[in-house]
């Protein structure tokens, strides 16, 4: 058994653990070690579906210390006029340069691909099935705890019976290389972001959108890309748009109030109007997006799909005919779970988590300098207190409650709030720090904000005890 010491054993290289090691290796002398079944660094940006990109600006997404993209506005398509959105394949580049041109060449870190982690320590080759014993001086760091999975790795909950065409997103762009019958429709299983992105994808590939069946167990609340950009360009939409978004919490009666306030000031968009959403997981969109979208009508709500064979779907509330050349699109993994949240501190573990919301890359970073900085875990727990990760929108109150308590506690805190506000990965705190005292326009929005924010840390435990939480 080959045998090493290091300081920190990082499970898993997706963005997650890149983003803590690199900060790691910014802010101290430590040694890493980071193991990972898949062969190149990026986790499930490996196995993602090739149209894939970044559904929030790239400024937001990957390591601290290295640019993602190229910072321009995007002049064309469904992203015309905001911020770049990476696509899969530059996001697996950049991992792989940060890992090769970075980690590697610093003498301080040891990266281990194709091995699997089995406790203790220990991990094993899946190419060799040599098995390794690491020695850690200071912690073990799971980066995997929200067991991100994508279609082409995960296993579907409902049977499929023989004869049935099911793939994953994948498979969509190698459709060409098919010898069969073209398929007469196509069926996109799911309702999350995936989904939406195979239902653009078909239709700007040439599909018609009366040969598309979407079946949809749950409609989603969605942010609003307009209000999600960084730069003082965006000022108005962004800082405004947090400006409204307190002032709803503070006025909203209940969570459906809540939404409909964040829609009717366009923080929030649905894509079918008359379809009441009950799910929010963050996934952020552009109007455009949703203007194609709306081009599908036939859509399924009968609850979850049990089984497909060749004559349709049998789902919880019925059944749905389709002809046999029917095309399946799996679009149903998960892809963050909802775990319960538990202290990222702890004794010789750290169990990354996110303590900002939608940001994982920036919670990570944001974990690894309180690691580095603070010597005790109540000190480390108290700065970084896991959030809640909402699934319907009732959990949503209690997620953004642990969202603001953690923001006033850097605030209040002068070295996190100086490493906060040098950071790359925290581009709203630039735009707020980075407006001149006379410019009154900016003052106001600011000053709105901050009172609409005090009124709705007063509403949100009302809001919070509706859900029963």
């Amino acid at each position: 058994m080959a045998q090493a010491e290091t300081d920190y054993l990082i499970i898993g290289s997706g963005a997650v653990g890149m983003a803590f090691a690199d900060t790691l290796l910014e802010e101290s002398d430590a040694h890493i070690t980071i193991v990972d079944r898949h062969g190149k660094p990026g986790g499930h940006w490996n196995d993602a579906y090739p149209f894939v990109s970044l559904h929030q600006p790239s400024a937001f997404y990957g390591v601290n210390s290295t640019e993602l993209g190229s910072g321009e506005i995007d002049t064309t398509g469904l992203n015309k006029g905001y911020y770049e959105l990476s696509t899969g394949a530059e996001v697996n580049s950049y991992f792989e340069k940060v890992m090769h041109q970075r980690f590697i060449p610093s003498g301080r870190v040891s990266y281990h691909p194709m091995c699997d982690y089995i406790g203790d320590g220990k991990f094993v080759s899946l190419l060799s099935g040599q098995e390794s014993e690491i020695k850690i001086r200071k912690k073990t760091v799971d980066a995997t705890y929200y067991g991100t999975t994508v279609p082409s790795t995960h296993t579907p909950k409902f049977e499929v019976g023989e004869g049935v065409q099911m793939i994953p997103p994948n498979g969509l762009p190698q459709l060409w290389q098919g010898t069969g019958p073209r398929p007469k429709k196509f069926v996109i299983l799911g309702a999350g972001k995936t989904a939406m992105d195979v239902g653009v994808w078909l239709l700007r590939s040439g599909a018609h959108a009366d040969d598309i069946v979407w079946v949809c167990p749950r409609d989603s609340w969605l942010l609003n890309r307009n209000h999600t950009q960084p730069g003082q360009e965006f000022f108005h939409e962004t800082i405004g748009g947090q400006r409204d978004l307190m002032a709803a919490l503070a006025a909203a009666e209940t969570a459906d109030d809540l939404f409909l306030r964040l829609e009717a000031c366009g923080v929030m968009l649905r894509i079918d109007p008359d379809a009441k959403p009950s799910m929010f997981h963050y996934a952020t969109i552009s109007q455009g997006e949703v203007d194609i979208l709306r081009q599908i009508k036939n859509v399924v709500r009968m609850g979850h799909v049990e089984t497909i064979d060749q004559g349709g779907m049998h789902l919880k509330e019925g059944d749905y005919p389709m002809p046999a050349e029917t095309l399946y699109i799996d679009c149903t993994a998960t892809a963050v779970e909802r775990r319960p949240v538990v202290p990222q501190f702890q004794d010789g573990l750290i169990t990354l988590q996110m303590i900002r919301v939608p940001q994982p890359a920036f919670s990570a970073a944001l974990s690894a300098f309180l690691e580095v900085t603070y010597d005790d875990d109540e000190t480390k727990n108290r700065l970084g207190q896991p959030i809640p990760l909402p699934d319907g929108i009732d959990t949503y109150p209690a997620a953004t409650m642990v969202n603001m308590m953690n923001q006033f506690q850097w605030s209040q805190d002068k070295v996190v709030n100086k490493w906060i506000t040098q950071s790359r990965l925290d581009g709203f705190g630039k735009m707020i720090f980075g407006v001149s005292p006379d410019d009154d326009e900016k003052m106001a929005i600011l000053g709105e904000f901050r009172t609409n924010a005090m009124a709705a840390m007063g509403n949100l435990p009302k809001l919070i005890a509706q859900a029963g939480g």
